[in-house]
């Protein structure tokens, strides 16, 4: 899952970054709305955690942009407006969900979760295919019962492989959902990555390269 997160708090929003990437999520983070509007721009996010009063473009009206944009990216609004009518109008903007300041961690992350699974089509919480199987909630990996000592970037890739049902993913889709804005596009990190994975996975090798386009599971 990937979450851009926008907050002119530095220290709060460098927080959620930090504790939604020990999640496994790859997190993004702007502090002025006018970045976060360019990242939204040339990044699929799954979820936006958004701060209403945030400098450059303000939190409302990047909300109402992703509205009717018809974009799938969920908008959870973090912000310290509690009042009722504060809240009502945020979910009129088109905020899919709101949480108010101070908050309890678990409950961000789980919001945040929540907003993920409706981003794309519905998908099952166990993803199977083949003998190997990923539970998506308690980040864990099997092949025919073996359990999978696999690192958070190799359970993200094995994910998005298992979520391709059959089709190829691309690296630069890999890079997309799995890793952050800080990776460079021409890395090999995608390439390393998927030669641990096929370690860790065993024989025969699932994972079959299609060059030039990608990997089939």
């Amino acid at each position: 899952m990937r979450v851009l997160v926008v907050d002119d708090e530095e220290a709060l929003a460098d927080l959620v970054a930090t504790g939604l990437t020990r999640q496994q999520m790859a997190v993004d983070v702007a502090y002025r709305g006018d970045v976060a509007d360019e990242l939204l721009a040339v990044n699929d996010y799954d979820v936006v955690v958004l701060d209403r009063d945030v400098p450059g473009v303000h939190g409302d009206e990047i909300a109402r942009r992703l509205a009717a944009s018809g974009s799938v990216t969920r908008i959870l609004m973090l912000t310290a407006a509690t009042a009722l009518g504060d809240r009502v109008h945020g979910l009129e903007l088109g905020a899919d969900d709101y949480l108010t300041k101070p908050f309890e961690y678990p409950e961000l992350v789980a919001r945040v979760r929540a907003l993920g699974r409706r981003s794309v089509a519905p998908v099952a919480p166990v993803l199977e295919r083949d003998g190997i199987v990923v539970d998506t909630n308690r980040r864990m990996a099997t092949r025919d019962g073996r359990p999978l000592d696999l690192t958070a970037k190799e359970l993200g890739v094995l994910e998005e492989l298992l979520r391709g049902d059959g089709r190829i993913v691309s690296s630069e889709e890999l890079l997309e959902k799995v890793w952050d804005m800080n990776i460079d596009p021409f890395t090999a990190a995608v390439r390393v990555t998927m030669s641990k994975l096929r370690k860790k996975l065993g024989d025969p090798d699932p994972i079959r390269t299609v060059p030039g386009r990608g990997y089939v599971l």
